[in-house]
């Protein structure tokens, strides 16, 4: 087991527990991120 495995599973646990946070770590530019907020204030990621 390398460093670059433990890297990538440290990440990958972390994006399954903050879904919205890894939403908002996608962004590509200040629009695109005040679009994702404005998506999660509507309810992108609420239990239906």
């Amino acid at each position: 087991m390398g460093i670059i495995d433990t890297l990538r599973r440290a990440l990958a646990a972390r994006n399954r527990r903050d879904p919205e946070l890894a939403y908002l770590e996608e962004a590509t530019s200040h629009v695109d991120l005040e679009l994702r907020h404005r998506e999660i204030d509507r309810g992108r990621f609420r239990q239906r």
